[in-house]
């Protein structure tokens, strides 16, 4: 008999198809720890962000810059973990 607390299409896989959505759900958690990751360091870089956009001259701005770019990170790693660890397919 099935295991009921699974989703109906993931009832009746074989062995190879279980192994590639294990690998698939762990890249997905994968990406999410490495956006979670940036948010540590997108919070620590917000301590800075204030004081670089009011007292860097002119487009000098790194520590901004960084932040933007950890956001940038922390989206697309969660949108794409997220999208992993629920169900769409991988492409290898």
């Amino acid at each position: 008999m099935a295991n009921s607390l699974l989703p109906p299409e993931e009832r009746n896989l074989t062995p190879d198809q279980v192994e590639a959505l294990d690998k698939r759900r762990d890249l997905g958690h994968t990406f999410l720890v490495i956006a979670g990751q940036f948010a540590v360091i997108a919070t620590v870089l917000l301590l800075w962000v204030g004081q670089d956009l009011t007292y860097s001259p002119g487009w000098a701005h790194p520590i901004a810059y960084y932040f933007f770019f950890a956001l940038g990170i922390i989206v697309v790693f969660g949108i794409v973990g997220i999208a992993l660890r629920k169900g769409t397919p991988r492409i290898d």
